[in-house]
């Protein structure tokens, strides 16, 4: 890591926390009941094609979204397959998995990112959608940073 004052890597505020949970409906009625959270948006996911651990995978997740301000709250159920989120409730049990980060130079920050030895460990680009990471930044206060990139629409789509 450089000594500098000047971070290495700048990232954009926080916009999601991610929680993993064992039941979502579950989850979801706990959280609007004890905070008034939501309502929530469920949802099943077919994710095929990431990359784990430099593996290809395939997993089927339930997940849940809601808005606390600024913030979107995700909660994240595995169905089936291993994922971060699998190994996440095996070591650790339900909790914080998460931060997301929306950038746009998805590209350069990884490639920043690898010179300071952060690396993904989940990742996957959907061509003309979004592309995402989850990086190894857990060795520090076991929070995982994700990079999600929004392609852009329109005439000067790349």
């Amino acid at each position: 890591m450089s000594d500098s004052l000047e971070p290495a890597v700048k990232l954009p505020p926080v916009e999601q926390v991610g929680i993993v949970v064992h039941d979502v409906d579950r989850a979801v009625e706990h959280l609007t009941a004890l905070f008034g959270w939501g309502p929530f948006q469920i949802s099943e996911v077919d994710l095929q094609g990431f990359i784990f651990r430099d593996r290809p995978g395939r997993c089927r997740l339930k997940m849940a979204f809601a808005r606390s301000g600024t913030i979107e709250i995700e909660l994240i159920q595995v169905l089936e397959g291993d994922t971060p989120h699998s190994e996440f409730l095996r070591h650790k049990g339900e909790g914080l998995h998460h931060l997301r980060f929306r950038v746009d130079d998805y590209d350069g920050l990884l490639s920043q990112l690898g010179r300071e030895e952060v690396r993904p460990v989940f990742h996957q680009v959907l061509p003309g959608l979004a592309s995402f990471a989850y990086l190894n930044t857990d060795r520090i206060g076991g929070v995982t940073f994700e990079l999600f990139h929004l392609a852009k629409r329109g005439k000067d789509e790349k």
